[in-house]
Formats: C-alpha cells, structure tokens, sequence
C-alpha cells in the first residue's frame, strides 16, 4: 500500500511551492490546473519530453498514470497530483447545464477512483493529493468538494492518514501537523516534532519514511 498524503490549504499559502526541491528524477507530477509551476526552473526540469509530467484533469487519465507509474515506473518514488479540487471543478463546469444528478454520480465517483489507485500502489510510492479547502457548515475548514455525494461517501480526509494544511506565518510558508481546532491536518502521534513544519515535500517524505520504517 502507497502512502497517499493530502496537502490542503488556500490558494498562495504554498502548497505548490512546497513542490520546489523534489528530485525531478524520481519525481512525476499531474498537472490539473495546467498552470506553470510556481518555482524557480518548473519549466525546464519538468516536462512530457522527461517523462515527468502531464498535464490533463480527466480522472480516467489520471488513473491510468498512477496506476502506469506504480506497475512501470519503479524509478518514480514520488507522485503529485496538483490540484485535485479542479478534477470535480472543472468537469462541474462542462456540465454545468446538466440538470440531472448523474453529474454529481460521476464527479463522486471519479474522486473515489482516483483515490481508490493512489492508496493501491507499491509500498515505496509517495503520493501527495494537493487540495483547495471550504468551510463547513460548523465553520471548520475542510477539502473542497463538488456535491454532497463527494464530500459524505468519498470522505477525502477520511481516505488518509497524514493530511497536511498549509498556511503563512510570519510571512514564511509552514504546514499545519495536526488539527488546530479550526483547520483540518492530522498525522500519526510523534510522527512530526512541531506543530509547523517547513512546506519542504522532500523534508515532509523523509520523516515519514523514517517514521514508518522505510
């Protein structure tokens, strides 16, 4: 079983950033969005012709990927999807005149696919889901999601075991370790020493792997 981890936050409080100094040559990066990498030489280091990136947000593409990865990529130790939240938003897009439900059937079980092959890979696979967030009704914030079927039956932080939530203090980029009381985070007790870590993914990889014994 692959280690799928969420990084949720807000848009500019880093979680793409926190892309920056992964190994692009163990590295394999989704582009949902299809925007340029917010870091110094995205462009260059990661690409199609590299064979280390694709940019598509169909789920079924998606699947396929991590699923290609995982059985014939055993070089690639590192596989991001950024940013999960535009798969259901954009195909809620293109649907939008659809007055039916199926829509919200497909979105829903799009999202449960896409998680059901990242937490089904090889062991030694890091899988980081990057996702926008939302208040709920209780003024918690949580992943965002497309329809209620998404959010009460495909259980996004629910599916995980580390789910990671970024934010800016004092001008410098952190993740938030473990539920504050308002933003959702949580990961295994002692895994991390503080309560805000740097948003460094390679730093983030290696304190798992030490914690779980890889």
């Amino acid at each position: 079983m692959s280690n799928v981890i969420l990084i949720l936050g807000p848009s500019g409080t880093g979680k793409s950033t926190s892309l920056r100094n992964l190994d692009p040559e163990t590295t394999f990066i989704i582009n949902v969005l299809k925007k340029r990498l917010p870091f110094k030489g995205s462009s260059s280091i990661y690409s199609e012709d590299k064979g280390n990136y694709k940019e598509t947000d169909k789920a079924a593409t998606i699947v396929k990927y991590i699923e290609a990865i995982s059985e014939r990529r055993p070089e690639i130790k590192t596989l991001v999807i950024d940013d999960s939240t535009f798969i259901m938003n954009n195909e809620y897009m293109r649907r939008a005149h659809e007055k039916k439900f199926e829509k919200f059937i497909d979105m829903g079980s799009d999202m449960f696919n896409v998680m059901e092959a990242s937490g089904s890979c090889r062991a030694d696979l890091m899988i980081y889901v990057l996702c926008h967030v939302e208040y709920s009704p209780d003024g918690m914030v949580i992943p965002r999601t497309v329809g209620k079927m998404t959010s009460d039956y495909v259980g996004l932080g629910e599916r995980v075991t580390i789910a990671l939530h970024s934010c800016v203090i004092n001008g410098e980029y952190k993740f938030l370790t473990q539920h504050n009381g308002q933003m959702y985070a949580k990961s295994d007790l002692g895994m991390f020493e503080d309560l805000h870590i740097d948003n460094d993914l390679v730093a983030v990889s290696k304190t798992i792997n030490e914690f779980i014994g890889e």
